[in-house]
């Protein structure tokens, strides 16, 4: 709770400029370290955005759009249209009275309707970039039924060049999408060249355009396909946005045009697009999902913001500030067909060069090579494991490494003896009927058994058997939602959600050292609730090495460095360059390795180890850098992809050559320019040198490979002291 006090409306002083005739627009102005934002309202108009400062940068908006909209099943829009804002409680909202924490880093406003619909927007942030929480009361005598809740809704402004002629000419869309194996392929294209936002003429009809370009995530997988990070980047305006839906289950936003300007609009689930729904009687309320906003003079310095909101956010670990170095035997290696005798072997070789923690993946549970429609119970194999599973457990205590190991905790397998023994209320129902998907049922996590029952699974096996590191896979889409004890199939889905939250937050609460690793057929749910709770997310289940690095570099638009954990799967058969090319995509981030280690030669383990090496010194200033891409943001099919990972006194530059192509890469790297830099191969320094050129000028490096492709290398840029 605020424990300031409440200002109301008679204390404010600051009007701004209003036409004859007009009401006066009221002023509020809020400042936080490294970002203000100016806010408007009238006796005639809702609470809006009028002004935001970030550093140098200065944006004003002069479009005003309603902050918060909410849509009711008795009350829509005032415009008939497909889109989140111009609804009518929107444009009734009025504001009521603000309240500033002490310290000053967040604002709450309280908004109101005269037909009782109380709105409470809680803004809080810091350097560039913002969290917007909403909570919708239902204040007047009458049930309400809510279809749709916003998160954020603003213009995109400008800076002090003023708006453009045609702002949809201005801004190039930037977003994301994934697929199985094809995580965070991101694409740019300019809101009206590429036919998003087509120009209507809709100025000779008097009202604003009636649709948007609209991304939606529905069901439980909430980056399998569109993903809720996003943003809009106009070089004319030095200016860009990201936002960024943190849930971890349906969410929509929205790009469209509004009175010369355009804007974006973000939101949880909705009637429209999830099948959700929610009734308020009088007095009760509901609190939408968050929403993050950051802002930059360009894509990097807006997802450096974003950055530092996604650390402030993070739940305290200690493997926040030392990322654990972790070999799992699945990728190319085990793939899920663990034994004793397959892992003995592995364990040494693992600890030959010096990774920190093991994890078994799947298959450990199973008497079985088939065992998808048998998980749930979680008891080790008694057939893979003849002396136990403890076996190995001590193994790789013994050779120094925390012991961790797969689970799939949200799924029961149709022939688990699980299914039978949890009661039927325990699991997603559709009609009374359990949702299957792929011979899985799914839980509910609202139901006290389905928590008990995975409470007591991860306190056994931390109790039995010491797992230090649990990877939380997810491997079914449960759809739309739950109809039971739910008064609509997307409520129930919602409070799934929110129940998983919870359940995560409790096994920390008990286990605070446990490291977890969020997975889901690879990155099908890399949202930012759940990764302000786990610590490690594996990015991709990309088996081929060379389609790896564009997942690899543009992962860290979509979490933390430090949080990106890409695959390296060097094997015994590959070559010196081909090895270093896969272990490269492992130091892009945070480092995870595989790879049957047990056969390799001498050679072979001292250039793993020299990675591993690499990680180790590159791991302090990895949980501080800020990502850019200095080939832009990768291409499926490109040649040559590039990430940088910024500090104030470095750069660490990944950089993949797969053949086909330019001979040669020219990196853009602005922040250095001006100055001299000192290029140094950090990985593989065993291998031939690549041919490197810095221009202090144009802030740009030239690199060449001088070996076959496939190659990649890793470089430290360490600027000197910049001139006066």
């Amino acid at each position: 709770m605020l424990e300031s006090a409440i200002i109301l409306p008679d204390s404010l002083t600051s009007l701004c400029q209003a036409p004859t005739g007009a009401p006066a627009v009221e002023r509020i102005s809020w400042s936080t370290v490294g970002l203000s934002l100016s806010f408007g309202h009238s006796s005639d108009s809702p609470l809006h955005l009028l002004a935001l400062e970030s550093g140098s940068l200065s944006v004003d908006f002069t479009s005003p759009l309603a902050l918060v909209e909410v849509l009711t099943a008795g009350r829509g829009h005032v415009l008939a249209n497909s889109r989140l804002v111009q609804t009518s409680i929107g444009a009734d909202l009025r504001y009521v009275a603000y309240e500033v924490e002490p310290d000053g880093s967040s604002i709450r406003f309280f908004l109101a309707t005269p037909d009782g619909i109380r709105v409470e927007l809680s803004i809080a942030g810091k350097d560039g970039a913002f969290r917007a929480d909403v909570r919708v009361e239902n204040a007047s005598e009458q049930d309400v039924l809510l279809t749709a809740v916003t998160s954020w809704v603003s213009a995109l402004g400008a800076t002090a060049g003023g708006p453009a002629a045609d702002p949809a000419g201005d801004w190039r869309l930037v977003e994301g999408s994934s697929d199985w194996l094809g995580e965070g392929r991101w694409t740019e294209a300019v809101l009206r060249a590429g036919g998003f936002l087509p120009g209507l003429g809709q100025g000779l009809t008097g009202h604003t355009p009636r649709s948007a370009v609209v991304r939606t995530a529905n069901g439980t997988w909430s980056t399998g396909g569109h993903l809720p990070v996003a943003g809009t980047v106009s070089e004319k305006q030095g200016l860009a946005w990201l936002w960024e839906v943190a849930h971890n289950g349906p969410w929509r936003w929205e790009v469209g045009e509004h009175k010369g300007d355009c804007y974006f609009a973000v939101s949880g689930p909705t009637d429209r697009d999830h099948q959700w729904s929610q009734p308020l009687a009088p007095g009760e309320s509901f609190t939408a999902v968050p929403a993050v906003v950051a802002v930059g003079r360009d894509l990097s310095g807006a997802a450096a913001a974003l950055t530092f909101a996604r650390r402030r956010a993070r739940r305290a670990h200690p493997d926040n500030l030392k990322p654990t170095m972790v070999f799992n035997d699945y990728m190319n290696t085990l793939n899920g067909d663990p034994s004793t005798a397959k892992l003995l072997p592995l364990v040494d070789a693992a600890a030959s060069v010096g990774v920190e923690t093991f994890c078994i993946d799947a298959g450990w549970y199973s008497n079985s090579a088939d065992w998808w429609d048998s998980v749930g119970e979680w008891k080790p194999s008694s057939t893979r494991f003849p002396k136990g599973l403890g076996e190995v457990i001590t193994a790789i205590r013994s050779r120094g490494m925390v012991p961790g190991l797969w689970l799939e905790p949200e799924v029961v397998g149709v022939n688990s003896p699980m299914a039978q023994s949890l009661p039927k209320e325990a699991f997603l129902l559709r009609g009374g009927f359990r949702v299957e998907e792929q011979g899985r049922y799914h839980l509910d996590l609202r139901h006290p058994a389905a928590r008990t029952h995975l409470d007591g699974v991860i306190d056994r096996l931390v109790a039995e058997f010491g797992i230090g590191y649990f990877k939380f896979d997810y491997n079914i889409d449960g759809g739309p939602g739950t109809d039971h004890q739910s008064p609509s199939v997307g409520a129930g889905l919602l409070g799934h959600n929110r129940a998983h939250l919870a359940w995560i937050d409790g096994v920390l609460d008990r286990h605070p050292t446990l490291v977890l690793e969020n997975c889901s057929s690879g990155g099908m749910r890399t949202d930012a609730a759940l990764l302000s709770r786990m610590q490690v997310q594996s990015t991709s289940d990309q088996q081929d090495p060379m389609l790896y690095p564009p997942i690899a570099a543009s992962a860290t638009l979509s979490m933390l460095p430090e949080t990106a954990a890409s695959w390296a799967y060097p094997q015994p058969d590959m070559t010196p360059e081909e090895s270093a090319f896969t272990l490269v995509t492992g130091l892009s981030g945070r480092f995870y390795l595989s790879g049957n280690l047990h056969r390799m030669d001498a050679a072979q383990l001292t250039l793993v180890r020299e990675a591993v090496h690499a990680a180790r010194s590159l791991r302090p200033n990895l949980v501080r850098t800020t990502p850019a891409w200095p080939l832009g943001l990768p291409g499926w099919n490109d040649r040559w992809i590039a990430s940088a990972l910024h500090t104030p006194e470095r750069v660490v530059l990944s950089i993949w050559d797969r053949g086909e192509g330019a001979d040669e890469a020219v990196l853009h790297l602005p922040t250095l320019a001006g100055r001299d830099v000192d290029v140094a191969t950090v990985f593989p320094r065993s291998l031939p040198a690549w041919e490197t050129r810095w221009n202090a000028v144009t802030g740009t490096l030239t690199v060449r490979s001088t070996v076959k492709t496939p190659t990649a290398r890793v470089f430290i840029l360490t600027p000197s002291a910049p001139t006066a």
